[in-house]
């Protein structure tokens, strides 16, 4: 499989193919996007079908990475989508359709005939110091798309040192985009394991998976009642650890659904 960079005259911006072994083309996303003036790729690949796009590992100046790329059906259909949406202005449609032309008469029939589509030589050197720009900014694009998770979880992790009541962990996913208050977080963590269902007095108690993680602590509270009686308290609450993998595993969660 290659990767072609392909810069071409098209308001200076550049679109990458990468063609496989059967010589069929498949266009990088995200450069398609910023072309069809879409906000992100995941706007216009959501709609699409799953064999019209994939990933693919592309090099780039920062190593190989994957990159989400749409085929040459995939193409067609969001250039289609984008010409009968609603779109601003006239202006944006013949955009479009200048695109589709260039797609259409001159990067397909090259791929056809010798299995890429390379920047000309002659290509001043202007140009040339462009593409390596955008190349660049995509690889960077990618690289803050890929580390979103960790950005994420970057307030849990500010508040590492101490133990958090499960309240202030839903505080922390709602402040990373997860539409949670603590009663509902309650409900997920006993749901998927970490606290115990059952009623009783071990009822909202982390589970013995949970404790053997080193996700939760219990704290004890001696407390003093009135006839003198004394009973022991018992609140569950959120290591350190516990902070960074919960906010990693319910708002990477979120982002998937959203994307």
């Amino acid at each position: 499989m290659s990767t072609d960079l392909i810069q071409h005259a098209f308001h200076g911006q550049a679109v990458r193919v990468i063609t496989d072994e059967h010589g069929e083309p498949w266009f990088v996303a995200t450069d398609v996007a910023r072309i069809l003036g879409y906000a992100a790729a995941k706007d216009m690949t959501r709609s699409l079908d799953n064999d019209e796009k994939g990933g693919r590992l592309v090099p780039t100046p920062g190593g190989r990475q994957e990159v989400a790329v749409i085929t040459e059906p995939g193409l067609y259909q969001a250039i289609a989508q984008r010409q009968t949406g609603r779109m601003a202005d006239e202006r944006q449609r013949d955009a479009v359709r200048a695109f589709q032309r260039w797609v259409t008469h001159e990067v397909l029939p090259e791929i056809r005939r010798t299995g890429s589509y390379a920047m000309p030589k002659d290509y001043p050197s202007a140009l040339r110091a462009l593409a390596a720009e955008v190349e660049s900014r995509t690889a960077l694009e990618a690289k803050v798309e890929a580390d979103a998770p960790k950005v994420l979880f970057a307030d849990a992790v500010a508040t590492s040192h101490t133990d958090i009541l499960v309240g202030d962990l839903a505080k922390i996913l709602k402040g990373n985009g997860v539409d949670v208050g603590a009663v509902r977080l309650f409900a997920w963590l006993r749901r998927d394991g970490y606290l115990i269902r059952r009623e009783g007095t071990d009822h909202n108690m982390p589970t013995q998976k949970s404790m053997n993680l080193g996700l939760f602590r219990i704290k004890e509270t001696a407390v003093t009642h009135s006839d003198g009686r004394v009973s022991i308290s018992k609140t569950p609450k959120v290591t350190g650890k516990g902070q960074t993998y919960f906010v990693n595993r319910y708002a990477s969660r979120a982002l998937a659904v959203a994307s």
